[in-house]
This record gives structure tokens, C-alpha cells and sequence, in this order.
């Protein structure tokens, strides 16, 4: 496999009428509580979609059924017209999917370098050639590509653990994207992060939207970072969508504002 840069995104299987990724009534029980209840959507090639609400809505679930881990009780989850539903994480991962966590998932005691190498070996070839091939896997040229376009150049020798926590944010973001994956989603981005760090990390995801085509999809409690970032808008409630569109028409949304009002 050749190595992923963040121009050139992995490639995945063929698309339909661009759906890069297709949620079909996907639901979720635990027991007798039902934590996503027949949610169905599309994400478009290049689009940045927003998943918000209230919480208990069901989004967290959601992801974890969309990125395997969990087992939706029904329904299909389609990746580029293909079915990927009960995949691993790893498994996806090797699909082109990328995501982020709210809780970070740095390796504090690596450098910032370290850990985009770390992040892209899961994705060259196979075991074999990573015990024995070279010790970055060939992935430092491309950690250096990521380290510059999320300007974390001065950074990128000193360990995780010793960066503040926006820095540790982008530094988890440019992981995600080692493999140049199509589709990355990303858990509460935002969260914890300092308004001028706030306004690189968006200004950053855009413009690796506008450079490779990477479509997103953002579980987000900060409004208007999700309203400022993403085209395109889904609110859940009870599990449910209750409503989907541009930033402005959710904004007004009575329904929307009910949602949030009434929890």
C-alpha cells in the first residue's frame, strides 16, 4: 500500500451518487430503552454534516453503531455503496474512516511525530512488513506533511503530554488524518478548547475539507463552532430526527429550540 498523504485520500470502493456514507433506520436498544430509534440519513462526497442535540438524544450511540462499536439492533450502516455493518473498528479504519474521541487519544510520553506514526502504521500493509520493515514504516515524511499542515511544526519533538489541550486537540485531529481517510468523523471536536484554539482547529478542518475532499460528520455541544463549520445539520431527540438542514433554518427551528429548551 502506498503511503496516504493529505492530498491524496485512500481510495474506497465505488460510490453511489456520491453517498459516501448511508444510514439506513438504524436503531439501538439496551434492554428495554431505546437509545436510537430508526435514524436514517446521508453524508455527501465533501460535506461537512452536524450531528447535535440535546443530551440523552442518542448521538454518541449513533457514531458508535455507525464505527462498529456497537452492534445497531437493526438496521444498515453503507460506506460508498458498500455494506459495512458489524465491520471492527480496525476494519473500517482500513476502509478510508477515520475518527477522533472525546476523551484524547494521544500517547503522552511520544512526541508529537511519534504519534502520527504511530496513528498511520495500523494502515501499511501487513504485520509482517511492520515487524520488519523500517522502524517509522516509512511514515515520517507524511507525519511531517501533517505536522505542517496543522502547524504544529514547533511542536512536533516535544512529547504529547506537555502540550496544552487544544494543541493535544489538533494533534489527535491530524492522527485522523494519517491514512488519508474519505470519511472522518469527529467526536465533540471543540470540547475543552480555548477560543483561539477553537478558531485554528476550525480554520484547519476546513481547509483539509478544501484540499482532499474529506467529507465530516461532527458530534458537537458547541454551537457555534458546528453552526459556523458544517453545511448541513441533523438534530436528534429521543433518539429520533427531528429535524435536518442549513445552519440558519436550525437556528429558528421551534422544534430545535423546544429540544434544547426543554432539557
Amino acid at each position: 500500500m502506498s503511503t496516504a498523504t493529505a492530498a491524496q485520500p485512500v481510495a474506497m470502493t465505488s460510490q453511489t451518487d456520491g453517498k459516501v456514507l448511508e444510514v439506513r433506520d438504524i436503531s439501538k436498544s439496551f434492554g428495554g430503552v431505546h437509545a436510537v430509534r430508526g435514524v436514517t440519513f446521508d453524508v455527501r462526497e465533501g460535506e461537512i454534516l452536524g450531528l447535535i442535540g440535546p443530551n440523552g438524544s442518542g448521538k454518541s450511540t449513533l457514531f458508535n453503531c455507525i464505527l462498529g462499536q456497537l452492534t445497531p439492533t437493526s438496521g444498515e450502516v453503507l460506506v460508498s455503496g458498500r455494506s459495512v455493518t458489524g465491520l471492527r473498528p480496525s476494519e473500517l479504519n482500513r476502509l478510508g474512516i477515520g475518527r477522533t474521541f472525546q476523551l484524547l487519544q494521544v500517547f503522552p510520553q511520544l512526541t508529537v511525530r511519534e504519534n502520527l506514526i504511530l496513528a498511520g502504521q495500523e494502515h501499511e500493509g501487513s504485520r509482517l512488513k511492520r515487524l520488519f520493515g523500517p522502524r517509522d514504516a516509512g511514515l515520517t515524511a507524511n507525519a511531517n506533511r501533517m505536522i505542517d499542515f496543522f502547524r504544529l511544526g514547533h511542536l512536533s519533538d516535544e512529547k504529547a503530554g506537555g502540550l496544552s489541550y487544544g494543541q493535544q486537540k489538533l494533534l489527535d485531529c491530524a492522527m485522523a488524518f494519517m491514512a488519508g481517510p474519505r470519511l472522518v468523523l469527529l467526536d465533540e471536536p471543540a470540547g475543552g478548547v480555548n477560543l483561539t484554539m477553537l478558531g485554528n482547529l476550525k480554520e484547519r478542518l476546513q481547509a483539509i475539507n478544501k484540499a482532499t475532499g474529506a467529507t465530516f460528520v461532527v458530534i458537537e455541544h458547541n454551537m457555534e463552532f458546528v453552526m459556523s463549520l458544517c453545511t448541513r445539520i441533523i438534530v436528534l431527540a429521543e433518539g429520533k430526527i427531528i429535524a435536518e438542514g442549513p445552519p440558519d433554518t436550525i437556528r429558528k427551528n421551534p422544534e430545535v429550540i423546544e429540544a434544547y429548551l426543554g432539557h
